[in-house]
């Protein structure tokens, strides 16, 4: 039986490996939970969201960068 692709990356599917629809569906419903996350959740909860979050954010600008302002792509290190 071979690993499903959640079983080798403890943070989900990796970013780089989901489609284009699941990268943006994935972003917005991580952005959704943000506030609760911060708000209620353990510092362990929020540590890995707050890698998750990235993770998904620096594959989309890397993806559409097209879609965000000049200012959003200094943000991630882009020039």
């Amino acid at each position: 039986m071979s690993a499903s692709r959640h079983d080798r990356h403890p943070l989900g599917v990796p970013a780089a490996e989901l489609s284009d629809a699941e990268l943006e569906r994935e972003l917005a419903i991580t952005h959704e939970r943000r506030h609760e996350t911060f708000l209620r959740g353990t510092a362990h909860a929020l540590s890995t969201h707050t890698r998750r979050m990235f993770e998904l954010e620096l594959e989309y600008l890397a993806r559409f960068p097209d879609r965000v302002s000049d200012d959003a792509q200094k943000l991630s290190g882009e020039r």
